[in-house]
């Protein structure tokens, strides 16, 4: 046995490090698989969505209203009252929700076929009549649920499941501009588009997020944001080209910008 002074000391155990949480779900995002497909930017949108609600201090007395599209399971991924419209008829519901339910905060969370095809007549009265709602219009250039159709969003050229060639505006037309045609209407109290191609865009999506239901807390009129989104199973390449692709082929065609801001709002900005 070796003498005291001659056996090994073992090093003293550090200090106990304090741990800091820096990243946590959001109470208003349900623990749950979604069904969104690898690279999808639905995710990450609902995500930030909910961190809005939570920093407003109103998921209690929030309701959303779903679409018929990609995010048509969206009341089952929110921690939220929710319920599902037929296909384009979301700002319909909301309206009446809002109207009946004065004190709630209601949100529709829509897609380009849904909102730019067969639910156009629902947005533009919505917006005529400057019904206090607040809209979630996500912009991924397809149909994304029924196999890659044309949308109203499709870029010129762009080919998809029912434009193989590509689309050709003299027989097809050109790509609907929501927010650039909303923010012609008086009722609308805010209309801007985002992107999720990169972190840096991805803040300021949120805080148009943030914006867009202050305009509904203030009794406003009707806030809405475009936010341009990947669809890589349907475009055809992987995830990471798909932010590219936003970047490169859909912010030229489809400029991120405010369209309209109320006077209350741009203090926040």
């Amino acid at each position: 046995m070796l003498p005291q002074t001659l056996a090994p000391t073992l090093p003293a155990a550090p200090d106990p490090v304090e741990m800091q949480l820096v990243y946590n779900r959001p109470e208003s995002l349900r623990d749950v698989y979604t069904h969104y497909c690898p690279g999808c930017t639905h995710g990450i949108i609902h995500r930030l969505v909910a961190e809005v609600l939570d920093e407003l201090g109103v998921r209690e007395r929030t309701i959303l209203v779903a679409p018929v599209g990609c995010a048509v399971f969206a009341y089952d991924y929110f921690n939220v009252d929710g319920t599902e419209a037929a296909h384009g008829r979301a700002p319909a519901m909301a309206t009446g929700l809002k109207r009946v339910l004065p004190d709630r905060i209601v949100f529709t969370y829509q897609g380009d076929g849904d909102l730019a095809s067969i639910g156009t007549n629902e947005i533009i009265h919505a917006c005529v009549r400057g019904e206090n709602i607040t809209v979630i219009f996500v912009n991924n250039g397809v149909y994304g649920m029924t196999g890659g159709q044309m949308a109203p969003t499709t870029l010129p050229g762009q080919m998809t499941t029912s434009s193989p060639f590509g689309r050709d505006v003299r027989l097809q037309g050109y790509p609907i501009h929501v927010p650039e045609m909303l923010a012609a209407m008086p009722g609308v109290a805010y209309a801007v588009r985002r992107s999720m191609h990169s972190v840096a865009e991805m803040r300021k999506t949120k805080k148009a997020i943030e914006l867009a239901f202050q305009a509904q807390i203030k009794g406003l009129g009707l806030g809405m944001v475009e936010i341009l989104s990947t669809c890589p199973t349907n475009w055809g390449i992987d995830p990471s080209r798909s932010l590219d692709f936003i970047k490169e082929h859909m912010v030229p065609v489809y400029p991120l910008d405010d369209f309209k801001v109320h006077d209350e709002l741009r203090q926040r900005k």
